[in-house]
């Protein structure tokens, strides 16, 4: 059983509450942050890729969506 979340998503909400969730796809990443939108603040949430190669960490941009 290995572990299938491909993207980790950490997000601080409008009344303080801080949000963490895994999600496997892009599509279940859209659709959560389509369904928390009212709920968290944009500019605060960080998406980490866990597939992604050390290399293109270095270059690329913070935000996914």
């Amino acid at each position: 059983m290995g572990n299938t979340c491909r993207y980790v998503v950490n997000a601080l909400g409008k009344g303080g509450e801080t949000y963490y969730t895994l999600c496997k796809d892009k599509q279940e990443l859209k659709n959560w942050i389509t369904n928390n939108r009212e709920k968290i603040i944009m500019d605060e949430i960080m998406i980490t890729d866990k597939h992604q190669s050390l290399f293109s960490k270095w270059f690329s941009s913070r935000k996914l969506y």
